[in-house]
């Protein structure tokens, strides 16, 4: 099951494998979630690959570089090939200006140990410089050969569009803008960013697709699951007790749409992200566990139908964020 990413030549599964919790527990960001060892984690890529999941995304901010590092390790460890595997990393923005971009392209490909840069993303909104800027040195380094595609993460419409505009000027394109999106909070529907998208052609690419585990339903039937969390999920008002019972009528639905399809609530989930928006909506959940991964490729071998697909569009409309 592929589909081509926006305008680029990127044939991908709809599901990605999100690498923030590969870093290591290093840097701030790193310490969201706990230390994986490499065997975990070159079990969790065997599994992705295996299951038909054929791209990984990963950053340069996920541990200062630790989770593009074990990622590379991971995929060398099993013998992956470029042919078998995209990567997609990004360019951390904040407190720098675009000549960043070039200066430390170097340091993720030592990072990614030779792994092709299938796509490179600006990971916020928020520099020095203009969007306008950045594209303009991302596309010096799509046509050095050092990158394939470029995307961004967190952009608004407008920015959307001026990231393209000037890529365009380049004889290059948008492919993706890498969002929060789920179906507890759809605000991308509603903000421009999911209608500028499909108007320019442009993927979205779905982070938290599954509310950081929220969606799984597990703390719905046990609150208590709550309470040993280690990270900062704990404190999310979406994981306390009005927040889990404001939720629990889509949780419930969920769950009679797992019984039908030997699913999941998550996987339901995640299909819905995947289906419900045509080919727009990619999405990269995480995975701690193998079992994780094993759980994200079965999300990929059913589909919801257009009821199915409404009734939750609607039902996530009266419990989730907007």
């Amino acid at each position: 099951m592929r589909r081509r990413m926006g305008a680029s030549d990127l044939e991908l599964s709809p599901l990605g494998l999100g690498c923030w919790q590969f870093s290591k527990g290093s840097g701030l960001v790193g310490k969201f979630w706990p230390a994986l060892d490499d065997a975990d984690i070159a079990s969790i890529v065997r599994i992705s690959l295996a299951g038909g999941i054929n791209w990984f995304d990963t950053a340069e901010v996920y541990g200062g570089g630790r989770s593009e590092e074990a990622l590379a390790d991971a995929l060398n460890a099993i013998g992956a090939t470029p042919e078998d595997a995209r990567v997609a990393t990004k360019w951390w923005p904040v407190l720098r200006t675009a000549d960043g971009i070039p200066r430390t392209i170097g340091e993720r490909e030592r990072r990614l140990k030779g792994w092709p840069i299938a796509l490179y993303q600006v990971h916020q909104p928020f520099s020095f410089s203009s969007a306008t800027a950045e594209m303009n040195e991302m596309a010096k380094l799509a046509k050095a050969g050092r990158i394939r595609h470029v995307g961004v993460s967190n952009f608004s419409a407008a920015k959307m569009r001026e990231a393209d505009r000037a890529l365009r000027a380049h004889g290059l394109r948008l492919t993706s803008n890498q969002v929060k999106y789920s179906l507890l909070d759809r605000r991308i529907e509603q903000n421009g960013v999911l209608e500028t998208a499909k108007e320019l052609g442009v993927a979205i690419i779905a982070y938290s697709p599954l509310e950081q585990g929220l969606l799984s339903g597990k703390f719905h039937r046990d609150p208590g699951l709550v309470k040993r969390l280690s990270g900062p999920r704990r404190f999310s008002p979406g994981f306390r007790a009005a927040g889990l019972q404001r939720t629990l009528p889509l949780i419930d639905r969920l769950e009679e749409l797992a019984a039908k399809y030997g699913a999941s609530p998550s996987q339901v989930a995640l299909n819905w992200l995947i289906h419900a928006n045509g080919e727009t909506v990619f999405a990269i959940p995480g995975a701690s566990k193998p079992r994780h991964a094993e759980e994200n490729v079965r999300a990929m071998t059913f589909a919801l139908d257009a009821d199915e697909l409404r009734e939750l569009a609607e039902l996530s409309a009266l419990c989730g964020r907007r």
